[in-house]
């Protein structure tokens, strides 16, 4: 095992899958000789040469049109999109043509695609640069859509989208690109889950809390927290926002009998609200109350100085745990703090 940041493990990744396979070609602004502005691409240019590790011009639908020829080439093109909120340009390229291109040709065309997205907020940046993008893309049949949580992910999932012959959007939790953990850098990708499964990273009794990306952390705190109160939270880490694993989130729901659901992007039609619909549709007789969703507030994303009212927190993730279980809450008008002990 070998300690490393978040950011430094999907270098690994990256480094590990052009050490691989000779077609794997790395684009986007100033990943080259920068190394991209958090750095995720440090030393690859230097390792495996300009023509694999290439600097683009600032168009974003540029970069993704020219990786679609590539693809369709036999390449295995990995483009960087600098910041969440940079995506929009590529919007077209990617919704109207990548994610129906395999559909078009009869399966004739394959489009192993991967591009990376840094999403979400936490660095204290503004709209732009911490926006959750991520429902657009779930929302189009044809694309998978991941977001990993801790660096062994990262590592791992990183070589997985690459291998995929499917385009996959792969989010990066931009705030947890310092955060540590151990990898296993000689793991094996047939030993590992497969890169559509949730996984249970903190299990428990009482209520399934389901999120993905940088707020997974914040969910382990949260089960923490609840423990010191005789709650048990079970955490899944969703993992492939699409497909969804509902297996694993069915399963737990029968066994505890309440749904929350957190993520940073704006409720209104999010990720929570599809989570909520499907599980309520599968769950129904087994389910004690209605499933809770804790988000982001429906407004573009605000100054960095008012993101922490913005983005739930361990405080606000824990009231909604307090909504499925009845307590009292921060809706009921009657919470913790305003009632005997």
């Amino acid at each position: 095992m070998t300690t490393l940041t978040f950011g430094k493990a999907i270098n690994e990744g990256l480094r590990r899958a052009l050490a691989d396979e000779d077609r794997v070609v790395l684009m986007g602004e100033d990943i080259g000789t920068l190394g991209g502005v958090f750095r995720v691409t440090d030393g690859l240019k230097d390792e495996f040469g300009a023509k694999r590790v290439v600097d683009t011009p600032l168009s974003e639908a540029g970069i993704v049109g020219t990786a679609v020829g590539l693809a369709y080439r036999g390449y295995r093109p990995v483009v960087e999109i600098q910041f969440d909120g940079f995506v929009y340009p590529a919007f077209d390229q990617l919704v109207a043509q990548v994610a129906k291109l395999h559909y078009r040709s009869r399966g004739t065309v394959k489009m192993p695609l991967v591009i990376r997205i840094p999403f979400g907020g936490g660095i204290g940046a503004a709209e732009h640069h911490s926006e959750s993008p991520e429902a657009y893309f779930a929302h189009t049949a044809g694309l998978r859509v991941v977001a990993c949580s801790n660096p062994q992910d990262a590592y791992v999932m990183i070589r997985q989208a690459i291998a995929s012959d499917d385009p996959v959007v792969f989010f990066e939790p931009k705030r947890r690109y310092h955060q540590k953990s151990e990898v296993d850098l000689d793991a094996s990708l047939a030993d590992q889950p497969p890169l559509g499964v949730a996984t249970v990273v903190v299990p428990g009794t009482d209520v399934t809390l389901v999120t993905y990306g940088g707020l997974v952390q914040t969910a382990r705190d949260a089960a923490v927290a609840a423990a010191e109160e005789g709650v048990s939270i079970e955490v899944i880490d969703l993992r492939s926002l699409a497909p969804v694993d509902y297996s694993t989130i069915e399963a737990s729901v029968r066994r505890t009998g309440r749904l929350v659901v957190a993520h940073e992007a704006g409720e209104q039609l999010g990720l929570g609200a599809e989570l909520a619909a499907s599980l309520t549709e599968r769950c129904f007789e087994y389910l004690e109350a209605a499933p809770v969703r804790v988000t982001g507030h429906d407004i573009p994303y605000p100054p960095a100085k008012l993101e922490r009212y913005h983005l739930p927190d361990l405080d606000r993730i824990l009231d909604g745990v307090d909504r499925a279980l009845g307590r009292p809450n921060s809706l009921s008008g009657d919470s913790l703090s305003g009632v005997e002990a």
